[in-house]
């Protein structure tokens, strides 16, 4: 009942806090992994070639165990390594422990596709960077509400998709909710883009 009442007015930035404050994480994390590739396969099965599932993954999920989780997921779903993406914050993918790159080289190898989730608001280091085996970054919300009207959060997001390009690495935007965003973006060859004006 508790977390009925908390559950009736979030929104999506502070469902996933709240749930690691209760201890929740790790089984919603869990479930919505193992539907989203359940649901991908079912998709497919139907025609619907759609080309990978993205799946954010908390900082309390990535532990030692998390990369036989993943495997026996893909393992009992059917759904192939490439097809899945998980979004990691900057905070795990900059930890700098050996185990934490041990663990990202380990879903590379299994052919899973990596990200880093709203990149620029943490504390990134480029020789980090340089030695992480990510697919793509993604750009803040924060950044791109900026365009149009910050010329510094849009110098951020155009350096962002330039560092991203440097790497030889996709670029995608959250957040996208007007035109001029959109078409900013597209001048900065950003990839892709994801947002309310989209869907």
């Amino acid at each position: 009942k508790e977390y009925g009442e908390y559950s009736a007015g979030l929104s999506n930035l502070e469902y996933a806090p709240l749930a690691e404050e209760m201890g929740l994480i790790g089984a919603i994390g869990e479930w919505g992994l193992e539907e989203a590739c359940r649901q991908l396969v079912e998709l497919q099965a139907e025609g619907l070639d759609l080309p990978k599932v993205s799946v954010n993954v908390s900082a309390l999920q990535f532990n030692r165990s998390f990369i036989e989780r993943v495997t026996t997921v893909l393992g009992t779903t059917g759904l192939r390594p490439s097809r899945l993406e998980l979004e990691l914050t900057e905070g795990i993918m900059m930890d700098g422990a050996e185990s934490t790159v041990e663990a990202l080289n380990g879903f590379k190898k299994l052919g899973v596709k990596l990200s880093i989730d709203d990149f620029g608001t943490g504390y990134s280091s480029l020789s980090y960077l340089h030695r992480l085996p990510f697919d793509l970054l993604k750009i803040d919300h924060q950044f791109v509400a900026g365009i149009g009207a910050n010329e510094l959060s849009q110098s951020i997001t155009h350096s962002i998709v330039e560092l991203a390009k440097s790497f030889h690495k996709s670029v995608i935007a959250e957040g996208v909710e007007t035109r001029e965003q959109l078409q900013v973006l597209k001048q900065m060859g950003c990839d892709a883009m994801q947002g309310y004006l989209l869907a």
